[in-house]
C-alpha cells in the first residue's frame, strides 16, 4: 500500500510517456499482491460458509469506487491552475495521499492471522483457531510445505479456475476501463457521462452484496458463478440489440451488464478457496490464479477500440458476450466435475478410505474432504 501509494503520487511529476510507462509498470507490481493476499487472508480468518460475504463485501467497496470515481476526477479535474500544478496533476496527488497515511493504519491495526492476533484474548483466539479447524475437516496443514506447492500446480482444479478466471476478467476490465466510453456513444455529454456512471456501478454493488450472500447462505457457488456470467451475457447481446435504441433502453442494458460483471467475483473467488485445502496450497494457489487472471487486464484494454466506437461498440460486446458466455459453460462443467468427485468419494469402501487416506499434505485429495459444489 505504501509502494501503490508514493508511486501514484509521483506519478503527478510525470513529464513524458516513457515516465508514464514506467511509473505504470511498478505501480502494477505494487498493486500485484493486494488482491490476492485479501483473499487469502480471508480464508485464514473465516470458515468456507463465511467467505463470499467477506469477499462481497471487500469487492463491493472497488465497485463504489468505480461509482463515485469518475465523478471525484471530474470535479478534481477543476483545480487546474491551483498551486501551479495541472489538474490530471491532482487527480494522482489526491488518490495517493489517502492510501500512504491509510499504510499507518493498517500496520498496527490489520492482524495476520488468528494464532497471532493481539487484539483476541487467548480464549478467543483458541475458540477461532478450533472452528476453522473444524471447518478444514481432514486438511488441516498449517505448516509450509514444497510439497504442498508442487500440488497447486499439479491439481486440475487450479487451472480450470484459471481458465475461468481470465475469462471473467476480460469482461470485467474491459467493461470497468470503457464504461464511461460506452457511455459517451449514449450522445451524453461528459459531465454528464461521468455522472451516469454511478447508478450502474451502486446497482451492481448492491447485487454484488447479495449474491455473496446468499452464496454463502446456501453453501452453493457455482450457480452463484454461472447465473451473473450468464446475466453479464444477455447484457452484451442487449446492448448489441439496442445500439440504435432510445438513451433509457440503452443504459438499462448497460446497467444489466455491469450487474452480471460484477457479481460474478464473490462466488468466483470464494469457490477455489473454498476447494482447496492446506495453507501452503491455498496460498500458493490463489496467487497462481489470480496473477493469470489479471492477465485479462491487459487484454480487456484492447478489446473496445476507437474504430469501433461509431458502430456502437458491437465487435467488443461480441467478444465480451462470447466470453461469458464460454465462462457459463466452464462453471457449469467444474461444478460437475466437484459433484461427481464428491459422489465417487461417497462410495469408497473402507479399504478404498484408508488406502487414498495414506500419505502426508493430502489437504483437499484426503477422501474425508468435499468440494463445495
Amino acid at each position: 500500500m505504501l509502494a501503490w501509494g508514493g508511486i501514484m503520487m509521483a506519478m503527478a511529476g510525470i513529464t513524458n510517456a516513457a515516465g508514464l510507462l514506467a511509473a505504470r509498470l511498478f505501480l502494477g507490481v505494487a498493486e500485484s499482491g493486494l488482491f490476492p493476499g485479501i483473499v487469502y487472508l480471508f480464508s485464514m480468518w473465516y470458515t468456507r460458509n463465511e467467505q463470499a460475504l467477506r469477499n462481497g463485501i471487500f469487492f463491493s467497496t472497488a465497485t463504489l469506487a468505480g461509482a463515485f470515481g469518475g465523478i471525484l476526477a471530474y470535479g478534481i479535474e477543476r483545480m487546474d491552475g491551483f498551486g501551479g500544478l495541472h489538474g490530471w496533476q491532482w487527480i494522482f496527488l489526491l488518490e495517493g495521499l489517502p492510501t500512504v497515511l491509510l499504510t499507518v493504519v493498517v500496520f498496527f491495526l490489520l492482524p495476520d492471522f488468528p494464532e497471532t492476533a493481539q487484539f483476541l484474548t487467548t480464549e478467543e483466539r483458541e475458540m477461532v483457531v478450533e472452528r476453522l479447524r473444524i471447518d478444514a475437516g481432514p486438511a488441516t496443514e498449517t505448516h509450509f510445505s514444497w510439497l504442498q506447492c508442487r500440488m497447486a500446480f499439479q491439481d486440475w482444479k487450479v487451472y480450470m479456475h484459471m481458465i475461468m478466471y481470465i475469462c471473467s476478467t476480460i469482461p470485467l476490465y474491459s467493461f470497468a476501463l470503457f464504461m464511461p466510453s460506452i457511455l459517451a456513444g449514449f450522445n451524453l455529454d461528459h459531465l454528464t457521462t461521468q455522472i451516469m456512471t454511478a447508478p450502474a456501478y451502486a446497482t451492481a454493488c448492491v447485487a454484488t452484496l447479495f449474491c455473496a450472500f446468499s452464496s454463502d447462505l446456501k453453501k452453493e457457488r457455482g450457480f452463484h458463478f454461472a447465473v451473473p456470467a450468464a446475466i453479464a451475457c444477455l447484457g452484451y447481446v442487449l446492448l448489441i440489440v439496442t445500439r440504435d435504441g432510445p438513451t433509457s433502453m440503452r443504459y438499462i442494458c448497460l446497467t444489466i451488464t455491469a450487474v452480471g460483471n460484477f457479481s460474478i467475483v464473490p462466488p468466483m473467488v470464494s469457490w477455489f478457496t473454498t476447494n482447496i485445502g492446506g495453507h501452503t496450497k491455498r496460498g500458493v494457489a490463489t496467487a497462481a490464479i489470480i496473477s493469470f487472471g489479471n492477465i485479462g487486464g491487459a487484454i480487456g484494454g484492447q478489446v473496445y477500440r476507437a474504430d469501433d466506437a461509431e458502430g456502437g461498440y458491437v465487435r467488443g460486446h461480441t467478444i465480451c458476450a462470447s466470453l461469458a458466455g464460454v465462462l457459463v459453460v466452464l462453471v457449469l462443467i467444474t461444478k460437475w466435475l466437484y459433484t461427481r468427485e464428491n459422489a465417487r468419494r461417497d462410495r469408497l469402501t473402507q479399504e478404498e478410505f484408508v488406502r487414498e487416506a495414506e500419505g502426508e499434505d493430502l489437504c483437499d485429495l484426503h477422501p474425508a474432504w468435499r468440494y463445495w459444489t
